[in-house]
């Protein structure tokens, strides 16, 4: 029985973007992030809704920062990749570059 983790494209992506934004991954961050670098255009409560599950599966873990002016003194959840996130984003980029090698270069 194999122990390999499977997860969504948007899941994968937000992860990437955690990893990517490290100490300054929150929402509204994570959603721009996506947008600029892989033209992904998805709701902030769809950010939320996937951190949530990656929080719960173990990919990443939050805590709360600071309450600023700017946003009413509201304070953002601040996510970072746990090493078990960073091993299994680490995996599935194995997986999609031995599967790459194995195919043909298209004949144009």
């Amino acid at each position: 029985m194999s122990n390999r983790v499977y997860l969504g494209e948007l899941e994968e992506l937000i992860l990437l973007m955690v990893a990517l934004l490290k100490d300054e991954a929150y929402g509204v961050s994570i959603t721009e992030m996506l947008k600029k670098t892989a033209n992904r255009e998805i709701t902030i409560s769809a950010t939320h809704a996937a951190l949530h599950r990656l929080e719960t599966k173990g990919f990443v873990k939050s805590k709360m920062g600071g309450a600023s002016t700017e946003r009413g003194g509201r304070r953002k959840r601040m996510f970072n990749i746990t090493a078990y996130g960073r091993n299994t984003l680490e995996d599935l980029r194995d997986t999609r570059e031995n599967i790459w090698t194995m195919i043909k270069p298209a004949v144009v």
